[in-house]
């Protein structure tokens, strides 16, 4: 029986060692050296922390940042990925909460490393992926780790300004990396483009993906997604067959127009999630590259990176609204009302969330993890826990899961109810606008519409007082050069709200 990922490298190490499964640009690691590394990494580690420990990693953007990943948990312990480019006061924050007495760094992040409040022991990685390796000491130090032993720890933003550490055990992530590898059918010929943060949730299926199925991940370099004719050439250079990337990331290459220079001639799959999709720009895709698939994903950390997906079938038109779809296997979706209760057919409630793919919780958070991970109300049988997304849906009368917002999205002006999901949605419509994002002053009354592009605020205020209620149209709008988004692709809010005037 599989009780860790570990096992999936030992099988794929010895099915094929010389095939490479991570690369960058400056060089590739092979599923052997990739066995050989974290052998190394997990010697050392093992020598001196207690196993079932939190181990701090903060290395760059290369092929050694998975192995050390891995080389954490080879010694029994669970990874906590930090990126080296946020302000120090959030990653003291995520150390903070985590309270871990060993942190692997890189030569590029040392510095970095030694500047934050951390008083435990700093290593750098370079220094001990040579370490000669010790099976008898990396056994025992294995000695207690079980299918739901934690594998990683990753944090996100938290509504009170503290990041929440979500605990991801290895049967979650197993059971999530078999479903998502099932629908993609990848094997070992496809070749993945990395484009999430090696930190961010999304990379669990770059990193895991080749493991589990002997396909290779190529780590893009980070200075060229803002220049896409230079990204289409690399994945091309590179042989990319399969992108799982953020909706921002699929959206900026269709912006900037870069399918009429050139093409990803190799490209088969192209899997998003992270926000709603712009149809406009999925149409793009569509247009230049009929044959490949197209799914949308969607599912919160909480629930190790996605619970539903929904294959795109025919031609989107700009109007094309995506259903999020039905749950991978290993999953189960309610639709809970305010009360607990099931919703009729038909109606918006709560997307919850049950299954073996759910997080462990919050760490050193129990009130919030608490509050977020419940027993299913309608079930008084035995324990089931659910999570409760915060986010809105509706089954449609295809049987599939529609995406309605987010219940902290939802406002109340002018007396009536309002989704800020479709204020955005019917912008993204008008010539002219290539992104935007509503918001609400809840203490002034007033709705603002921040948007990028060419159109003017009279031409949106023109083709909302034509589409939409008095009470749904903008009363400030604000033009930006560029929409600020935070690491993992998503706009960033709280930038904007800076701008309220």
């Amino acid at each position: 029986m599989q009780i860790s990922v570990l096992s999936w490298l030992e099988k794929s190490s010895a099915s094929f060692p010389d095939r490479v499964v991570y690369e960058d640009d400056d060089q590739t690691m092979t599923f052997g050296q990739l066995k050989r590394t974290t052998d190394s990494i997990g010697t050392f580690i093992a020598g001196c922390q207690a196993p079932a420990s939190p181990v701090v990693v903060m290395t760059g953007r290369h092929v050694l940042t998975p192995a050390a990943y891995l080389g954490v948990v080879s010694a029994g312990c669970f990874y906590v990925p930090m990126d080296a480019s946020m302000p120090a006061a959030r990653l003291n924050q995520i150390l903070s909460v985590i309270q871990a007495h060993l942190m692997i760094t890189d030569n590029e992040h040392r510095e970095k490393a030694e500047s934050l409040e951390f008083s435990g022991k700093i290593v750098n990685l370079e220094e001990i992926i040579s370490e000669n390796a010790d099976p008898a000491l990396l056994e025992r130090a294995r000695f207690g780790l079980t299918e739901y032993s934690p594998l990683y720890v990753i944090f996100t933003s938290g509504s009170t300004g503290r990041p929440k550490g979500v605990i991801t055990s290895h049967y979650s992530l197993m059971c999530y990396i078999d479903a998502v590898s099932e629908v993609l059918a990848l094997d070992q010929e496809d070749i993945l483009g990395n484009q999430s943060p090696l930190d961010y949730i999304a990379a669990v299926r770059d990193i895991y993906l080749p493991l589990l199925t002997g396909a290779r991940t190529y780590i893009i370099p980070k200075t060229i997604f803002a220049m896409p004719e230079k990204l289409f050439e690399a994945l091309n250079a590179h042989h990319v067959t399969t992108l799982c990337w953020s909706t921002a990331g699929v959206e900026l290459p269709a912006r900037l127009n870069a399918f009429d220079t050139v093409k990803p001639l190799y490209l088969k799959r192209l899997l998003f999630s992270g926000s709603v999709i712009s149809s406009k720009y999925l149409r793009v895709w569509q247009q230049h590259l009929p044959d490949i698939r197209l799914i949308n994903q969607y599912g919160p950390t909480e629930s190790t990176a996605s619970c539903t997906y929904y294959e795109v079938s025919g031609e989107v038109t700009e109007d094309t609204v995506l259903p999020i779809g039905r749950p991978y296997k290993h999953y189960g979706i309610l639709l809970l009302s305010e009360d607990g209760q099931a919703v009729p057919e038909g109606e918006i409630g709560e997307i919850c969330v049950t299954g073996p793919c759910l997080a462990l919780g919050y760490y050193g958070n129990a009130e919030k993890t608490d509050l977020s991970f419940i027993q299913n109300p309608l079930n008084s049988n035995y324990r089931e826990l659910i999570y409760k997304t915060g986010d809105l849906g509706r089954i449609g009368e295809d049987g599939l899961l529609m995406f309605c917002g987010r219940k902290d999205r939802q406002i109340k002006h002018m007396g009536h109810r309002i989704e800020l999901e479709e204020i955005e949605g019917t912008a993204m419509k008008i010539a002219g606008v290539e992104d935007c994002c509503a918001l609400y002053h809840k203490e002034k009354q007033l709705l603002y519409l921040f948007y990028t592009g060419e159109a003017s605020s009279r031409d949106i205020a023109v083709y909302f007082r034509e589409n939409m209620p008095a009470f749904m149209v903008p009363r400030k709008m604000k033009q930006l050069s560029e929409m600020p988004h935070l690491p993992n692709g998503k706009k960033d809010m709280q930038a904007l709200t800076k701008l309220f005037k």
